[in-house]
């Protein structure tokens, strides 16, 4: 008997280590299904609720779909709601060689497609707003609506393509450190300390070759492919930015957040969520 109590004994620790390795990332990061991408990549994704309309979640840089989960738990009563661990990212693959917002993009579509989704609203944090634009412009009707979140009119200023190698090398140098430091810049100073570690910390430690493969596609896409991108957008555009001085004026609508950094929906989950409400609102 004492054998047979010692050997549950074992099983209930192994069990409670996994479990907490399970929900050590942002939000925890629940087991789901896979698809493969056109490249052969292991797409790895989230499927809530059965409403006709779905809300396809698109985290950033060094993210993953467990930064969204705040978002999962509001919205899946009224919508579907669909989070992605985008190539390179999250539980998804690690095979591909360039990790490009187009690349990225059709991520977003195989799982669309693998779903069959046929009414959405893309979400797109920081590097997920040009994923999503780019996405929304080959799954045309099928997306009915964009917001991006704190992804453009931030007033960064985007380097020109001759620029971008001088940006990328101080990350090729030290990519942990020069991460950890870029990221935990974009907090207010106000920001919880634990939550600006953490986020900065997960995002820091993420595959090297990911990182700067995505960093340099990223600001290769800003520099080059945007503008014909917007022009080809037929979905309606909502921006959902942070609010601070010096913001650029802009034609597109946007809603506004006070008293945040670049990760709102990290940081101000109830009042992002209310703001997305509001950003759907004005899609229509």
């Amino acid at each position: 008997m004492n054998g047979i109590i010692k050997e549950l004994q074992k099983i209930i620790l192994v069990w409670g280590v996994l479990y907490l390795a399970g929900c050590a990332s942002l939000g925890g990061k629940a087991s789901g299904p896979f698809v493969s991408s056109s490249d052969n990549v292991a797409i790895h994704y989230s499927d809530v609720g059965n409403a006709e309309t779905a809300l396809v979640l698109v985290h950033g840089w060094m993210c993953d779909r467990s930064y969204w989960q705040a978002q999962v738990d509001y919205f899946k009563a009224k919508y579907r709601v669909v989070t992605i661990d985008l190539a390179g990212h999250g539980e998804s693959g690690l095979s591909r060689e360039n990790y490009s917002i187009d690349k990225f993009a059709g991520d977003v579509i195989t799982v669309v497609n693998q779903l069959k989704l046929k009414k959405i609203i893309l979400v797109g944090h920081s590097m997920g707003g040009p994923v999503v634009i780019a996405a929304a412009v080959k799954l045309k009707e099928k997306a009915i609506g964009i917001a991006t979140v704190d992804a453009f009119a931030t007033g960064f200023q985007w380097p020109k393509q001759s620029g971008i190698a001088a940006m990328v090398e101080p990350f090729r140098a030290d990519f942990t450190k020069q991460t950890y430091s870029m990221i935990s810049g974009m907090f207010l100073p106000t920001t919880n300390k634990s939550l600006v570690d953490q986020i900065a910390s997960d995002m820091a430690s993420g595959p090297e070759q990911v990182g700067l493969s995505a960093f340099s596609g990223l600001l290769e896409w800003m520099a080059t492919d945007y503008q014909s991108a917007r022009k080809n957008l037929d979905s309606p555009l909502v921006h959902i930015n942070a609010l601070h001085k010096n913001m650029p004026i802009i034609k597109d609508k946007v809603v506004f957040v006070s008293d945040v950094g670049h990760f709102i929906p990290q940081e101000a989950p109830m009042r992002f969520n209310k703001a997305l409400e509001q950003a759907i609102y004005l899609m229509n």
